[in-house]
């Protein structure tokens, strides 16, 4: 099967069905359009400068796109901007739309490098009228500019526009191909398309309100119709059929609507008649009626709507009045005047025979009843249906439609004005932020989908994203491999309530824990009290994970002697009254097996101590600092490696899928990127810092004095050791320090180190 016959396979671009026909007859062929790359985020990003960039949008290959859809909720974006690409009105806007929308507003323009300017005018000028609809959005943008009375002005505002489509949208006619009943002048015909709304539903008109099209109306007038026949095929039999003419339906419908109970008492009679120890149960227990009355009850007694419609008893008639179920009262009283007076005369009871009766003279008409046609006009009733159908009506609903769709030239030129505009203005904002991701890498200006900016712990977050259903979201985006923090956003003053996800990438996460608040300005500048709800932990930076292992450590010994103390004071609390008021206990008798393993303990300490020790005396004095730096990487090393990884990794891209995006590319947020997406508190240049603090904790000089000893010694010794420190003082009388070995010396120094040799032949002599 062709690519063309799989409707769910992409079509290919024009530009790779060029290149493949090219390839298959060995032809060079030259790219329609240059494109141009920049690189950022590790892959390699279109560039979209010119208008020719944009229109030839079709022509890329979409495998080179950041992203492929995008919904439509969560983008910082004109809502009616969007609506206007969306054509299938999904909430969504999708590549092969976007790419609709440019090559539209490029075939409107003159120039297509209007569409990268951003502009919210358009001069009249730059409108291709070689078109029909071009034409006709050029003849309508000036007709707005003359009603407006700027008939000399040669460009025209987007307020222009909108605010003539404003007032063309609430025309009566205005081109939708809806009508509403204010549309007629006649009140015969408002009556109808009233009717015809309430009857086949409505449809909204380009002003809001509702309305009725063709279709509507088809539907309504044909139902009329069926309607008509179907009273037409019952008239023929009404001495069967209708028992009470007109008056039928309605007597059918009350004999139905209690039918199922009527059914149930005479059936609980009959039981009753053959057992009269089943009436204690017929008639509902005690117990029932308990749980009844111990709470509120309505007025009309809802609770019992299960009950039995009056006490049962052998042979007891129905009684229409008096002691009856009250939640069925009126429906009994109902039956009552609209049926059994007009067929079994005035009663105020109904027997099981009598019932039987009434259900055998409504019989035909509810066999009639289910072969009935036009249903949704049965509320209308017969007489007013055929009042409809023989009026004029339907021609004069008719010539409104027709008169309304007289316009849709006229609105579709009103729309284009606007929407022309519209896509000069916000078409290359779209697009730098679906085809590419300019804005958010170069930082001149926030994405579309970035929500605000968190501050929270000395930090601001500039990548927060709204988020709907933070469990959810936190599925997909923990593959992002990035520091998430989920937080609940509210304004105790208006109420407004949102949650967003923040990246942090830069710092570390001592203090980011759940519960900890912050501050967040959305892009309005509006700010939100911010509350850490969840928490997706990754590395942060290398200089975190080097330090993470001895911080786990001290974590650990924290709690661990927090739970012994806990538990010793748990212990000791009981104990001290009774202790207070004891004679002290007998001092228990020494067991010299105690200094045995003590002993013990103590010989396998120093045993340790003694290796590592010796461990220690391979290596020359100014060595071991290195080594203990070379332990710190060994145990450091695992962290940082892992840290390394995964900051390498990090990724935007599960992030905004999360959101509902096609992300196609994998946005990495490497580290100088992630340093630029959070920012760390830093004083303001040419601050002055009174660096004295009052309350300070004082600092002893004996540990700073031994550090620098410390450092002294060490290099002392490194340069006695190496021999620099005797090169520096041979032209003393005594030079310091050991001399330079030489390559000979330490070869002789190896040998004497080795044993010598032994000969097996002389030892065997």
């Amino acid at each position: 099967m062709s690519d063309s016959a799989t409707p769910d396979r992409q079509p290919r671009s024009f530009g790779s069905a060029r290149a493949a026909i090219g390839l298959a007859k060995d032809i060079p062929i030259e790219p329609a359009h240059q494109w141009r790359f920049f690189r950022a985020g590790g892959f390699n990003q279109v560039k979209l400068e010119t208008g020719a960039d944009l229109i030839n949008l079709g022509d890329l290959d979409q495998k080179l796109w950041v992203a492929l859809a995008c919904p439509i909720a969560d983008l910082a974006f004109d809502r009616k901007t969007a609506a206007l690409i969306d054509t299938d009105h999904d909430g969504r806007i999708r590549a092969p739309e976007l790419i609709a929308a440019v090559q539209w507003a490029g075939a409107m323009l003159q120039d297509p490098g209007y569409l990268v300017e951003g502009r919210d005018s358009l001069p009249l000028a730059a409108i291709n009228q070689s078109s029909t609809e071009g034409a006709a959005i050029f003849a309508l943008a000036q007709n707005i500019l003359a009603q407006l009375g700027r008939p000399e002005s040669d460009t025209i505002f987007l307020d222009d526009a909108a605010a003539a489509a404003q007032t063309f949208a609430h025309a009566l006619f205005n081109g939708d191909g809806v009508i509403i009943p204010e549309s007629a002048e006649e009140i015969p015909t408002r009556t109808v398309i009233a009717e015809i709304s309430a009857c086949t539903g409505t449809v909204t008109d380009r002003c809001g309100k509702p309305g009725i099209n063709q279709d509507k109306a088809d539907a309504f007038f044909d139902e009329c119709s069926a309607f008509d026949a179907w009273w037409q095929i019952a008239e023929r039999q009404a001495a069967a059929v209708l028992p009470l003419g007109e008056k039928t339906a309605d007597a059918a419908a009350a004999v139905n609507a209690i039918k199922t109970k009527v059914d149930d008492y005479f059936g609980r009679c009959r039981l009753a008649a053959y057992d009269p120890r089943a009436i204690l149960f017929l008639n509902r227990t005690q117990e029932d009626y308990e749980k009844i009355v111990a709470k509120d009850i309505s007025i009309n007694v809802s609770e019992l709507a299960d009950f039995p419609l009056a006490q049962a008893a052998a042979g007891k008639p129905l009684p229409l009045e008096g002691p009856v179920n009250p939640a069925y009262a009126a429906a009994l009283a109902h039956l009552r005047m609209a049926v059994l007076q007009p067929l079994l005369g005035n009663t105020s009871e109904l027997t099981e025979s009598g019932w039987a009766t009434l259900q055998a003279r409504l019989a035909p008409f509810n066999s009639l009843k289910a072969a009935q046609k036009g249903s949704a006009v049965e509320k209308l009733g017969i007489v007013r249906v055929r009042e409809v159908l023989a009026g004029s009506a339907r021609q004069n609903i008719n010539a409104l439609l027709d008169r309304d769709k007289s316009f849709e030239p006229q609105a579709a030129a009103t729309i284009g004005v606007e929407k022309l505009i519209r896509f000069v203005r916000d078409l290359h904002l779209l697009c730098i932020n679906f085809v590419n991701f300019q804005n958010l890498y170069a930082g001149d200006s926030p994405a579309l989908f970035q929500a605000g900016v968190l501050y929270l712990d000395q930090r601001s977050c500039h990548l927060c994203l709204n988020v709907d259903d933070a469990a959810r979201h936190s599925t997909m985006a923990g593959l992002a491999g990035a520091f998430l923090a989920y937080l609940d956003c509210a304004r105790k003053g208006t109420g407004e309530k949102l949650s967003i996800v923040a990246i942090f990438s830069q710092g570390h996460d001592e203090n980011l824990m759940v519960g900890r608040n912050g501050i967040f300005y959305d892009r309005k500048g509006l700010d939100y009290d911010a509350t850490i709800t969840k928490i997706l932990p990754n590395p942060i930076s290398l200089r975190q994970a080097f330090w993470l292992p001895y911080k786990k450590v001290v974590r650990l010994i924290e709690e661990q002697v927090s739970k012994r103390a806990a538990a010793a004071d748990t212990s000791a609390n009981p104990t001290l009254a009774p202790a207070a008021v004891a004679p002290p206990p007998a001092k228990p008798k020494f067991d010299p097996s105690v200094v045995a393993l003590v002993s013990v303990a103590i010989g396998s300490l120093m045993a340790a101590f003694a290796t590592f020790l010796a461990f220690l005396g391979k290596f020359a004095a100014w060595q071991l600092p290195l080594v203990a730096f070379g332990i710190m990487l060994i145990i450091s090393g695992p962290s940082v490696l892992l840290a390394f990884v995964k900051l390498r990794h990090r990724n935007l891209g599960p992030i905004l899928d999360a959101n509902g995006w096609a992300i196609n590319t994998s946005a990495r947020i490497n580290v100088p990127f992630g340093t630029r997406l959070t920012d760390i508190a830093q004083l303001p240049p040419g601050s002055k810092v009174d660096i004295h603090d009052r309350y300070a904790e004082k600092s002893a000089i004996l540990p700073k004095f031994l550090a620098v000893v410390l450092i002294v010694a060490w290099f002392f010794v490194f340069i006695w050791d190496v021999g620099i420190l005797h090169e520096w003082t041979k032209g003393w009388k005594t030079p310091l320090g050991k001399p330079f070995a030489s390559a000979s010396e330490k070869d002789e120094k190896e040998k004497s180190k080795s044993p010598a040799p032994t000969n097996n032949v002389s030892t065997n002599k």
